[in-house]
């Protein structure tokens, strides 16, 4: 068995595929859409504002002038516009390869809520991604082979159990907690979906990714400070597990990739297990509902 390590230059060419990927204006988004443009996908990557999908675009083309790459306005923190992205994207597209869930918030300094107030992390990481996996489901159906991978992180490990009663954290706050569980809401979500999609007989895949600990404005932001350089890998490292995730060939689905190294923190990616709880049906399919109910969005497989 080779023991070589996994790198970009395992991905095979993708020319001729559609790969959406959240959150591309930075980050370990940034550096996925980088490398998919350079293996000749046509990436559209999302952004919050014109002014961060503008300067995206123009640094990866300042590497890559041949880069087929544009972006897209998204704000995952409000449903009113996944809507609306939702209907840009099926007016310039019919077909959709790979959709990415990769934007994410982390450890906000207090309780902050989304546009319809929801927790920040819960509303934006799994709320988020849930809608608008739902809002493309009919392009992904339209793709034979394709697939939806979703970042979560090894912080969902922290959570032996999600309280449906509180999802949105009103009764109490932990924002480490609160964090973690929108990344169990990520695996959650991930496995359910895969089950359910090969339940319809349909030829469209779901697995998940995490980056271990990684050095993105996720941890510069989060109150780590000067500790961030010492603890964590570089944005090169930190994606290769979702990039692995998208593009292996042959994957079932419900697969789940991390780095290698003790505890996932830093490494080459490679096939991981996620925690016991991320793998609970009866909590994965009382999460789907109360997801449909908060999103009011509903999966037509």
């Amino acid at each position: 068995m080779s023991t070589k390590n996994w790198t970009i230059d395992n991905i095979a060419d993708q020319v001729g595929k559609t790969i959406l990927i959240t959150g591309g204006n930075s980050g370990i988004g940034l550096e996925v859409a980088r490398v998919l443009s350079l293996k000749n996908a046509e990436v559209i990557l999302t952004a919050r504002s014109e002014e961060k999908g503008i300067k995206a675009v123009e640094s990866i083309k300042s590497n890559c002038p041949a880069a087929k790459v544009s972006w897209m306005i998204l704000d995952l923190a409000d449903l009113d516009s996944i809507r609306a992205f939702s209907k840009a994207f099926h007016a310039i597209y019919t077909k959709l390869d790979v959709l990415m869930n990769n934007a994410g918030v982390m450890y906000p300094a207090s309780r902050e809520v989304t546009k319809q107030n929801f927790e920040l992390q819960f509303g934006t990481n799994h709320l988020g991604h849930f809608a608008l996996t739902a809002s493309l489901l009919d392009l992904l159906k339209n793709t034979p082979g394709s697939r939806v991978t979703t970042q979560s992180s090894i912080a969902h490990t922290m959570l032996k159990d999600i309280d449906l009663q509180d999802l949105n954290w009103e009764k109490s706050y932990s924002r480490t907690k609160a964090y973690s569980q929108s990344k169990l809401a990520n695996l959650l979500f991930t496995y359910e979906l895969d089950r359910r999609l090969k339940e319809h007989g349909l030829n469209v895949v779901a697995n998940a990714a995490h980056p271990g600990v990684t050095n993105t404005n996720l941890f510069k932001t989060s109150g780590f400070g000067a500790v961030t350089k010492f603890v964590t890998q570089r944005v090169e490292l930190g994606a290769l597990p979702i990039l692995r995730a998208a593009t292996e060939p042959n994957l079932k689905g419900s697969e789940y990739i991390g780095p290698k190294g003790i505890g996932g923190f830093r490494g080459y990616p490679v096939h991981v297990k996620s925690s016991p709880t991320s793998h609970n049906e009866t909590l994965a399919k009382a999460l789907w509902v109360a997801s449909e109910h908060l999103t009011k969005k509903i999966f037509e497989f």
